[in-house]
């Protein structure tokens, strides 16, 4: 995507291509329910046009917005949950802290130690988390296994703890809540790929809901709008 314009060749004002995307990532709506809702504005919207919009920007959102946010906590809570692609069940992994604020998330087509590896590769790599005192999580059998390599390969410090209680996991499994009410409402997705360009916009107003954004409190809206049009 050009930088410089990243609107370049639409047929809409930017203002209305990011109105429709921060709406459909942020609420609980279809694309069907976003095309009758600009037409009672005035615009005449295709769902599809829509949907190609969510799928051009929602990733490139999710991008721009990564250098804004806060340091996280060195406390990880970590969990898989299920959606849906193509009739298949798929696993999206989600790290939280122990306030609750988003360290990383990563889908995949297998919950295994090679799955649970590459995610716990992707979160160090966030500039915006530490390095774990300790982590969290359930009785999944792939979880000490990818500890337990990334520990001997020195990428997770050696005085890192993994924890497997449960209960105290209950922080990340009603963080998804959120995330699987929009994809209840989406009805779905169709392939690995829309399902993951989605997600990253899921995800990312998630955030923000969460006021993990660096000059945004919770619940200030017309903050987070200021911010998005200023990321394009």
């Amino acid at each position: 995507m050009d930088n410089c314009s990243p609107f370049k060749w639409r047929h809409f004002e930017a203002e209305i291509i990011l109105l429709c995307v921060r709406w459909y990532l942020r609420y609980s709506l279809s694309y069907r329910d976003l095309e009758e809702m600009m037409l009672e504005r005035g615009l005449h919207v295709d769902h599809t046009t829509i949907y190609r919009w969510v799928q051009c920007y929602a990733p490139e959102l999710e991008k721009r917005c990564r250098p804004h946010l806060k340091a996280t906590g060195d406390s990880w809570r970590v969990d898989e949950t299920y959606v849906k692609v193509k009739g298949t069940w798929t696993y999206l992994y989600r790290a939280v802290d122990s306030l609750g604020n988003t360290l990383d998330f990563f889908l995949s087509t297998t919950r295994d130690a090679q799955a649970a590896t590459h995610f716990f590769r992707k979160v160090l790599a966030t500039p915006h988390t530490l390095p774990p005192r300790v982590i969290t999580v359930d009785k999944n059998a792939a979880y000490p296994k990818a500890f337990k390599e990334l520990k001997a390969e020195g990428i997770l410090p050696q005085d890192c703890e993994l924890r497997r209680v449960k209960y105290l996991n209950n922080i990340v499994e009603q963080d998804h809540r959120f995330i699987k009410r929009l994809v209840k409402f989406g009805m779905g997705f169709f392939s690995l790929e829309t399902a993951w360009r989605t997600l990253q916009g899921y995800e990312v107003m998630h955030i923000m809901r969460k006021c993990q954004v660096q000059g945004i409190n919770k619940g200030d809206i017309t903050s987070q709008i200021a911010f998005i049009a200023s990321l394009f």
